[in-house]
């Protein structure tokens, strides 16, 4: 029996413009793959509507 949890998917939204990157859904016509993490965006991605870093996103409830 495996006691291994898979953490759920979390979403981030840019605080610049409000965009939501969706960790589940991904970018694939950004090339990210559905189920990147967060933390595997390669760090000098940027927002795709604003043009803001990965450090102007924050991770939201939704």
């Amino acid at each position: 029996m495996s006691s291994t949890v898979t953490a759920e998917f979390q979403s981030y939204m840019c605080l610049i413009c409000g965009f939501i990157y969706d960790e589940a859904a991904g970018l694939p016509e950004e090339g990210i793959a559905p189920g990147t993490r967060w933390a595997d965006v390669p760090p000098n991605w940027t927002c795709p509507e604003c043009s803001a870093r990965k450090d102007d996103f924050e991770m939201v409830q939704i």
